[in-house]
């Protein structure tokens, strides 16, 4: 009996031990779930204030506006910002200071680290990257991936608007993988702001702005620049190629091997440097053609360093040597372009020498590295000169040059050759897309989209595209998205396209025409405003520039050609690289 009393007692203290453990339990949820919530803002209001350091760098202060104005656009919440490291309160950190350093233990970023850095620590928020244009980018992609404000063209920010938004765990980290990025599409041209919201830091043309500045790589093609054959030919002659004998008064090469040659381009590219500082690299590169000299200094030279590329890296080697001293921190450029792709043997790029390597004999429509057999001998030359060039520039093509206008289905050839060109040391990619005017072949997407890629070219080419054309195109997406698809599915394991593809090509058929035509113009037919209805009317101008090119007579009388003009006419598009719209419109229509 006094054993069993003994048990059922037992029983009966661990019984409620284990009731005032659960209403522990259960206390401390409710004190925890008692205490207020990490509400960014709600209905109206917010706790908290951005604290930027008084030291922030002029990019680092536009990123706190930015990020106080994009948070009352989505809330209606105006956030206080303070220079006060120590205020009281709930704080988002703009900026690498002692208070993000004391919180987090981080070392501070070098000025120009493009990182990006946010998270929250206790109640707080904490996004901080390099002075220079880190901790702006660090900014935006918080805008951009917490609160889904996408910067699509410089004329249209999608900006959600919110009632409430909940602060969550953060901890987000990222590295650009391209260091130089930039394209040049007419669209997105002289919009330094547009650059900075979509990570594009480099331009033909430096720019100083407060939104941490424009990189920019100096000309190309520069050596008619610095020896022109109107300046010198009449007096030396021997200054320029020799073909068939002869030395040529035209647009050809320079003769490398002559030392004056070398003199003159030492003198003047040093001295155009000092007249433009703002440059990183400066050109010092063949012209854009293929006649070089053939006289028999050169041709030893080219002999001893294995092939065209050889002199030329030798000739621009002896310029890099010249100007390291008095400006250590500059670049030498040249071009591996053309008769120039293939490396040198025996000779390579020195420290300061940046090798531009140029992709335009290639095919487009698979990715570098997929084994298409057109693509073969470029991949060779890009191996070669990773092995030896300390640092790889990549030309790189993403339009058709041919027919700005036509459908040139490339999307998904766009993050796989970036990735191919970073894994082959590339520093930077310059996209060279349609520079001339508005009006090509989805140009407005396609520049957001290769912006995005160049920062991280393993995203998902589709999704952005989604992203893109359901905030730009409204109730008519989609059927946008129905288009681009039936444009992809243009392209086959066995058809190839370079940059220079007329309407004849075989990706393109009367029935895509008109698959095309039906679902733009349902797409036309559910758009809900003029703005939209315009947006469709921009990708109609693809379809309609096939038709009329393929159908010339018919479209002069069925209305075709009278849409397309008028298009091209409002935005004064071009037909192809170099060709006057005007001239175009007359020949087509004599």
């Amino acid at each position: 009996m006094e054993t069993r009393t003994k048990k059922l007692t037992q029983k009966y203290l661990e019984l409620r031990a284990m009731k005032k453990r659960a209403l522990f339990v259960a206390l401390l949820l409710m004190t925890v779930n008692a205490q207020p919530a990490d509400w960014l803002f709600r209905n109206g209001k917010s706790d908290y204030q951005i604290v930027i350091s008084a030291e922030a760098s002029t990019s680092e202060q536009t990123a706190a506006r930015e990020l106080q104005q994009y948070i009352q656009q989505v809330s209606g919440v105006v956030l206080p910002i303070t220079s006060d490291l120590t205020a009281r309160g709930r704080h988002i950190y703009v900026g690498f200071n002692e208070r993000v350093a004391a919180l987090t233990g981080a070392s501070q970023p070098q000025k120009g680290d493009e990182s990006i850095t946010y998270r929250t620590v206790g109640h707080d928020l904490l996004i901080w990257g390099g002075a220079g244009r880190g901790t702006m980018y660090s900014v935006f992609t918080f805008l951009e991936r917490e609160l889904g404000i996408h910067w699509l063209t410089p004329k249209c920010t999608v900006v959600p608007k919110l009632v409430k938004w909940k602060l969550p765990r953060l901890n987000h980290t990222e590295r650009p993988f391209i260091g130089y990025r930039y394209s040049n599409y007419f669209v997105a041209k002289d919009v330094p702001e547009w650059s900075a919201h979509t990570r594009e830091n480099t331009k033909w043309y430096p720019v100083i702005n407060d939104y941490g500045n424009i990189e920019a790589y100096y000309g190309a093609h520069t050596m008619e620049w610095l020896v022109p054959v109107k300046e010198f030919y009449a007096t030396h002659p021997e200054y320029f190629c020799q073909r068939d004998g002869k030395r040529y008064d035209g647009y050809g090469q320079l003769c490398l091997s002559n030392p004056d040659v070398l003199e003159i381009c030492k003198t003047r590219l040093m001295q155009r440097m000092r007249e433009e500082p703002n440059y990183r690299i400066y050109s010092l590169s063949q012209n854009d053609n293929f006649r070089f000299c053939e006289c028999e200094k050169c041709a030893a030279i080219e002999a001893q360093y294995g092939g065209h590329s050889g002199i030329i890296l030798w000739f621009v080697n002896q310029v890099a040597d010249a100007i390291k001293d008095e400006f250590p921190d500059k670049y030498i450029g040249t071009f591996a372009y053309q008769y120039s792709r293939q490396p040198p043997t025996g000779i390579k790029p020195h420290e300061n020498v940046v090798i531009r390597l140029c992709s335009i004999e290639c095919c487009f429509a698979h990715p570098l590295d997929a084994g298409c057999p057109q693509n073969e001998s470029f991949m060779r030359d890009l191996k070669g000169w990773a092995d030896i060039a300390p640092h790889l520039f990549i030309w790189d093509y993403i339009v058709d040059y041919a027919q700005y206008m036509a459908p040139w289905p490339n999307f998904q050839v766009l993050g796989p050759n970036i990735c191919v060109f970073g894994q082959n040391k590339a520093i930077g990619v310059f996209e060279e897309a349609q520079y001339q005017s508005e009006g090509a072949e989805f140009d407005e997407m396609k520049a957001w989209t290769v912006n995005q890629l160049l920062w991280n070219p393993e995203q998902n080419v589709d999704s952005l595209v989604s992203i893109f054309i359901n905030g730009y195109y409204g109730k008519a997406a989609p059927r946008i998205m129905d288009y681009y698809r039936l444009c992809q599915s243009l392209v086959k394991p066995d058809v190839h396209f370079g940059i220079y593809i007329t309407e004849k090509h075989e990706i393109y058929s009367d029935d895509f025409i008109q698959k095309a035509f039906t679902i733009l113009e349902e797409a036309r037919n559910v758009a809900e405003s003029d703005e939209i209805r315009e947006r469709v009317n921009r990708v109609r101008m693809q379809p309609l520039y096939l038709q009329c090119m393929r159908h010339k007579e018919v479209s002069k009388t069925d209305g075709t050609w009278q849409e397309l003009l008028g298009l091209m006419k409002k935005y004064k598009a071009l037909h192809r690289e170099g060709y006057p719209q005007d001239k175009f419109i007359l020949e087509f229509e004599q």
